[in-house]
């Protein structure tokens, strides 16, 4: 069928659109990584722009050196790892259950989910409560209190309704209890949701710092985005560069957007092993009820 000039007309508009939304993207993660590898003086005379101006390593050096920053960067990993697990224990133990129409106050554990979405109790009663359940300064702290998503588990709920009923139905005439329909026939068939829910809560530890921020004193257990946070918001004061060891302030600068490089490529390094499920999950999960 051959396309009128009008139709054609809005595809290169579409194209356009899409151009400018990447360009929005990528261009502030290219100026940051040129910073990271420009000399001191370059960024301290703004000639740097999309292209580093006289390469240096420097300020990855002033990074990998400190064990600080390796230390952090360990521990954020190992959090995040842990994290994504609990969550996906704690969601799938969560929404599958709901699926079954002769579950015991199906209704009301619906209800109950739900106005957590929309009603939280506020920051110093859950600061509170975090100091009453004794989890201050605690790395259990980071992973607990945040370990279910509601709209995740209503995402997984939905990806479970859109498995024929017929094969639950199936297994359950052959003997098999919950647990093991759950294990044999669900999860298989789950792994679009699955893959999405841990890019979903992966990305949302892995750049979690408030928690941290408002429950940990102990530097030990500091995730890399509060580091990087403390770092971008004190780095800029001489006296503090100092401190950390960034003596010239356009080292401090380049050392700042090699934090946040480091603090950023990591997880920009998992979507493309997940994109196609977290297509799929997407899609999939936000149709089906």
């Amino acid at each position: 069928m051959r396309r009128t000039k009008a139709e054609k007309i809005g595809d290169w508009i579409l194209v356009l659109i899409c151009t400018g939304m990447i360009l929005i993207c990528v261009l502030p993660i290219v100026n940051i990584a040129s910073r990271s590898l420009s000399s001191g003086d370059a960024l301290i005379n703004n000639r740097v722009l999309l292209w580093p101006v006289e390469f240096s390593l420097e300020a990855y050096g002033t990074v990998f050196q400190s064990q600080r920053y390796v230390d952090s960067l360990i521990f954020t990993a190992w959090l995040t790892v842990a994290g994504v697990v609990l969550s996906l224990i704690m969601t799938t133990l969560c929404a599958f259950p709901l699926i079954f129409d002769n579950l015991p106050g199906k209704k009301f554990f619906n209800t109950v989910a739900l106005i957590t979405m929309y009603f939280g109790a506020g920051s110093i009663p859950t600061y509170l409560l975090i100091r009453n359940m004794g989890l201050l300064n605690n790395p259990l702290v980071l992973l607990l209190p945040y370990c279910l998503s509601v709209f995740n588990m209503i995402l997984m709920r939905s990806f479970f309704y859109g498995i024929p009923q017929s094969l639950r139905e199936a297994a359950e005439i052959d003997g098999a209890g919950p647990l093991r329909i759950l294990t044999k026939i669900y999860l298989p068939l789950s792994v679009p949701v699955i893959a999405t829910l841990s890019l979903f809560y992966a990305v949302g530890r892995w750049n979690g710092y408030t928690d941290a921020l408002w429950f940990i004193d102990d530097r030990k257990y500091y995730p890399i985005q509060l580091l990087l946070y403390y770092l971008l918001n004190n780095a800029a004061a001489l006296e503090t560069a100092q401190q950390e060891g960034f003596t010239p302030p356009g080292v401090a600068e380049a050392v700042k957007s090699a934090t946040v490089m480091f603090a950023t490529v990591p997880i920009l390094l998992v979507y493309p092993w997940l994109q196609k499920y977290f297509i799929a999950g997407a899609q999939l999960g936000a149709v089906k009820e």
